[in-house]
């Protein structure tokens, strides 16, 4: 009798929380982006991936800039690589452009232009996973799959007062179960876009908005003082430091570049000769020179400027960078797999956010001497 009982509140209490939800999706949800209540699967697709890894903030612009130059998917089939590659510069997780640009060939080639209005061919997609196919399927197909990122993880882990570990095979397993048992199925999309503008706007990471928040009654975390607590996770990132020296070699008024290769952060993007080390290095006019002689028998090379540290932080790495300007004066040098670029060319190369802000910003970036 009791777990009949249970179960029956629990039944009462996802219906509470499905009603509330989207009660206050209609009434007081006024998020604003450019692919909200999008219906064309491209244009979901295409936010979708964008966002991946990647705030709204720092999206949107990008989407905007995708939409304009490559309106459909048939546009952005016959996209060159570097042309892509360029509108992408600064978003990182480069990986993602390389598969939008090998799924949106494939879908022209093999579905004839039509995007996959099914589920499990959405999920078969490259570069989609559950999480964009169930996004896509509900937003534009309004199909009742639901999504569940970080922030529905969040708002169920709350609201249901589930302390299981959202990185656990467990935890990922339940949390499945409980988005799609709480999911609206009359209006799939809508919920779904409900769930996670909730999670990004009131039942956020820090600071949630729990005194006007339309769930406060029924919130076990609420109930529990657990807010802060919830969601559990199982593993902590071990973040590692590289250390990056560039060098760029100026010969005639022309750098020398090359394009990353696979396997490693930055693919396809474009940089300068790269030396890297497991400790700080220590660089000055003479440690530059016997480098130089050691690896190049470059003795006549001068060092134009050698810069302090310049830092990007990704996800689970942080990449420290010294840049070193060295002045050639042996017009028949040449690097393998390199090319030489004028300086007004660099623009048309899509370059890592770090070395951006070093070729921008020169001007404001402390050097040695």
């Amino acid at each position: 009798m009791r777990d009949v009982i249970y179960s029956h509140f629990c039944i009462v209490k996802k219906s509470i929380f499905t009603t509330s939800l989207m009660q206050w999706h209609k009434t007081a949800n006024d998020r604003q982006m450019p692919w909200k209540g999008e219906r064309d699967p491209y244009k979901i697709w295409l936010s979708e991936v964008i966002l991946q890894q990647t705030r709204v903030e720092q999206g949107w612009s990008y989407y905007e800039k995708f939409i304009k130059h490559y309106p459909t998917i048939d546009k952005l089939a016959k996209a060159k690589d570097e042309d892509a590659y360029k509108l992408w510069e600064g978003l990182g997780y480069y990986n993602r452009c390389k598969n939008l640009l090998f799924t949106a060939r494939e879908i022209v080639q093999q579905h004839k232009g039509v995007f996959p209005s099914e589920y499990d061919n959405i999920l078969a997609l490259k570069g989609v996973g559950p999480y964009t196919a169930a996004a896509i399927a509900s937003f534009a197909y309004d199909l009742p799959f639901a999504v569940v990122d970080g922030n529905v993880f969040r708002v169920l882990s709350r609201a249901f007062g589930v302390d299981t570990a959202i990185d656990s095979t467990a935890g990922k397993q339940y949390f499945a179960t409980l988005a799609q048992e709480v999911l609206d199925l009359k209006e799939p999309g809508a919920y779904n876009q409900a769930i996670m503008d909730f999670g990004a706007t009131v039942c956020k990471p820090a600071l949630p908005h729990c005194a006007y928040c339309p769930l406060e009654k029924h919130c076990v975390a609420r109930a529990t003082g657990k807010v802060n607590a919830l969601p559990v996770k199982e593993k902590v990132l071990q973040k590692k430091t590289r250390w990056f020296t560039y060098f760029i070699f100026e010969n005639d008024g022309r750098l020398y570049i090359r394009k990353r290769g696979e396997k490693d952060i930055w693919e396809n993007l474009y940089e300068f000769y790269l030396v890297e080390t497991d400790e700080k290095p220590v660089w000055d006019t003479t440690t530059v020179a016997g480098w130089l002689d050691e690896q190049f028998r470059l003795t006549n090379a001068t060092v134009g400027h050698i810069t302090t540290g310049i830092n990007q932080q990704l996800t689970h790495q942080t990449i420290k960078a010294q840049f070193i300007l060295v002045h050639l004066k042996d017009k028949k040098f040449s690097l393998s797999g390199f090319d030489a670029v004028g300086r007004k060319e660099l623009s048309k190369y899509a370059f890592p956010k770090l070395i951006n802000m070093y070729l921008r910003e020169k001007a404001n970036i402390v050097t040695l001497f």
